[in-house]
């Protein structure tokens, strides 16, 4: 079975998949990347058994037909975290101003150029005033992801979805956006309509929606949405 599943909900299926593959013995070869970049394979022509992406990102591809519809099942919602270097001063970020101030006083700030956090936190910075301010010190991770490359040093402080940072060792997250700028994502799983065995990739959700799992999604910052 071939999933294509977004980097939200990864921390939670690399521990789920291999049971999985024990319990159920059904091989799975897992595609990760951000919701964006698996949206544009797919409209390249990758396809596979089942999809995990946002929400929005499901119901697009159930109107285009490329996702049987009624398949949508919600996994769970995730929110954008804040994070330091471990044993870095930990900033005030609780309201909205004390964000903003923490955000102008950085040396350098980083976060996603792409997938969902990427594509909103340009917006949320325009809405908070300062997105030209903070343009000019925002890095880009020399590789890896934003948490592994606060980890190295490369930044002062990172603004990522919280399920991407928590795995992340050397980094702490200090809190979560306002919610006033907040932005909660709905992570949901699709089965694809030219999947080879409809049926498995039911199981597959099903084993992904089990009490067990509920726990793990919550143990990794995620909020279960089922």
């Amino acid at each position: 079975m071939r999933v294509l599943c977004t980097n939200g909900v990864k921390a939670v299926t690399v521990e789920l998949i291999p049971n999985i593959e024990k319990t159920t013995g059904l091989p799975v070869e897992v595609d990760y990347g951000s919701t964006n970049l698996l949206m544009d394979k797919i409209a390249g022509g990758a396809t596979g058994d089942l999809a995990v992406l946002s929400a929005e990102a499901i119901d697009s591809l159930i109107d285009k037909g490329v996702i049987q519809k009624g398949s949508r099942v919600d996994l769970a919602k995730s929110s954008i975290g804040v994070a330091v270097r471990r044993g870095a001063a930990e900033p005030a970020i609780g309201t909205v101003e004390a964000l903003k101030a923490t955000l102008l006083a950085a040396k350098s700030v980083m976060y996603s150029k792409t997938g969902i956090s990427g594509v909103y936190m340009p917006q949320m910075l325009a809405k908070l005033g300062i997105a030209e301010q903070i343009a000019r010190k925002s890095v880009n991770p020399s590789s890896g992801t934003v948490g592994e490359a606060l980890a190295r040093g490369e930044a002062e402080i990172a603004l990522q979805q919280i399920s991407e940072l928590l795995p992340i060792s050397g980094i702490k997250v200090i809190g979560l956006l306002p919610d006033a700028v907040q932005l909660v994502t709905v992570f949901s799983a699709g089965t694809f309509a030219s999947a080879a065995d409809p049926g498995a990739a039911g199981r597959l959700v099903g084993e992904l929606t089990t009490n067990a799992a509920r726990s793990l999604y919550t143990a990794k910052g995620l909020e279960p949405a089922f």
